[in-house]
């Protein structure tokens, strides 16, 4: 049951990605600067979690953060790097080709990472349906696109 209500939480997520991107895209018109908004995004953002840490109180270990290797902390510029790529594309590609390019990246990716056991838990080799999987995401892409034509 746990497993079901993660599944459910996870789509629920996805499902106000794009409603994320067409606030922030409207945000930077309003604002005359996409950089801007994506940069409001984030202190919004941080502010929220900063509430909901303090609120459920959190344990962390400030030494643990101080001896984490340099590479970790990509993970903020990446996210950066997305939010602001996502306010440049979602008015020129339209919401259905930015989301379907982005879940495209994101299978492709992810089957590497796991058939390269980096950053996952448990490794998964590429298989035969994992490949089919991401080249019917490729190809509803590919279909999205022309049905935009």
């Amino acid at each position: 049951m746990d497993k079901i209500i993660w599944i459910f939480v996870v789509l629920l997520t996805g499902m106000f990605l794009p409603v994320q991107v067409g606030l922030n895209t409207r945000l930077g018109k309003l604002g005359g600067s996409p950089a801007y908004a994506s940069l409001i995004s984030f202190v919004v953002g941080c502010a929220a979690l900063l509430g909901y840490v303090l609120l459920s109180r959190q344990s962390f270990t400030w030494q643990a953060m101080r001896d984490a290797p340099l590479y970790v902390w990509m993970g903020g510029i990446i996210g950066a790097v997305y939010v602001t790529v996502t306010i440049f594309a979602f008015p020129r590609l339209g919401p259905g080709l930015t989301f379907g390019l982005i879940v495209a990246g994101q299978m492709i990716s992810s089957v590497w990472l796991e058939h390269q056991n980096v950053l996952v838990a448990h490794p998964s080799p590429v298989n035969w349906m994992k490949g089919l999987g991401v080249l019917l995401i490729i190809c509803g892409v590919l279909l999205i696109r022309r049905s935009g034509q």
